[in-house]
């Protein structure tokens, strides 16, 4: 059987593919969103391996920086000059994530989480590609909005040592979606940019996962984690005017040294999958592969409650749908007070 895949309308920007809205993070996976620019390209750092899983009950409030910059075209599992004739010749797209948190855990056993994520965004392509003409001139979009809101639900009661978990959650569409966001310079401006290309998508989201955590030494602490996301309900479902987000799987697998409780160096492997996004505003082409990143990082304790993360995601292997443009590498920072 065959499946018939629909050419993408000349003129419009090339979908992000699926970085991050993943654009937005849970406890499970960082606060940085997934970003649904590119396809393969989110931001899947495990925020809470980063500060260490705890039990313990209160308010804490978060505030997290991700910075991703999608500038190297590939296709499959390698790098590319260009693109096929009369595709869309994306140049460059950089995601900027500032992402604020709100925790509480009324028990050792349940934690609530809250995630409001700030989406900035610049992107340029230069639209239809003719390998007989000149390179034409560049279309950009910058947009600066509130992305969509996740709430997030966890339950760790099932061990006495509180060190496996269960997490229930929902992405709110309270980003701006759809054709909102156009291009402000160029040939293109005007018109908008692509659906996955908006700071939201649209879609209420559910999302399930679980995790687990244990210590192997007197220093070392291992961590894993899994997370699925699906759209349940998307606005845009107007016949010729649809748009729904591709499915989402995440897979984590780190260690933590602990000898020293001020500084905590750790090493996260991070494993993303993303689906075709599906409708007529949808890049169907070119918005789904999986991604391998090497995540190096290191948690300080600043003060007594206060803590702060740092990490670089590296690349290992990517294996992309179409022509998407690709992160040579990412970066995230943050900091957790508990009240």
């Amino acid at each position: 059987m065959s499946i018939d895949i629909p050419r993408r309308r000349p003129g419009r920007a090339a979908a992000q593919r699926f970085l991050s809205a993943l654009v937005p993070a849970t406890a499970l996976v960082a606060a940085c969103p997934q970003a649904h620019a590119c396809a393969t390209c989110g931001c899947t750092l495990s925020s809470d391996a980063a500060l260490g899983y705890t039990s313990l009950t209160g308010w804490r409030l978060s505030l997290e920086y991700d910075y991703i910059n999608q500038d190297e075209l590939r296709s499959g599992t390698r790098s590319v000059d260009s693109v096929p004739a009369g595709n869309e010749l994306e140049h460059d797209t950089l995601n900027r994530y500032i992402t604020a948190g709100v925790n509480y855990a009324p028990n050792s056993a349940w934690n609530f989480q809250l995630l409001v994520p700030y989406v900035v965004r610049s992107h340029s392509t230069y639209g239809e590609y003719d390998p007989d003409a000149p390179l034409p001139e560049l279309s950009y979009s910058h947009s600066s909005s509130l992305g969509d809101l996740r709430l997030i639900a966890n339950y760790q009661g099932f061990l006495d040592s509180r060190e496996f978990g269960v997490q229930l959650g929902i992405k709110l569409p309270t980003g701006k979606y759809g054709t909102a966001i156009d291009f402000n310079a160029g040939p293109a401006a005007g018109t908008p940019v692509d659906a996955s290309l908006q700071p939201g998508t649209g879609s209420t989201d559910v999302i399930v996962g679980t995790y687990y955590h244990h210590p192997v030494s007197l220093n070392f602490q291992l961590f894993a984690s899994a997370q699925f996301q699906s759209a349940l309900k998307h606005h845009m479902d107007q016949p010729g005017n649809d748009y729904r987000p591709g499915n989402s799987e995440t897979g984590i697998i780190g260690v933590r040294y602990e000898r020293d409780a001020r500084w905590v160096p750790q090493l996260q492997l991070n494993l993303f999958h993303k689906s075709p996004d599906q409708g007529a505003l949808a890049d169907v082409q070119n918005t789904a592969g999986t991604v391998l990143y090497v995540s190096p990082g290191i948690t300080v304790r600043v003060v007594e409650k206060l803590h702060a993360f740092g990490f670089v995601q590296i690349p290992a292997y990517s294996n992309l749908y179409g022509s998407q443009l690709f992160p040579r590498y990412t970066f995230s920072v943050g900091l957790s007070y508990a009240l």
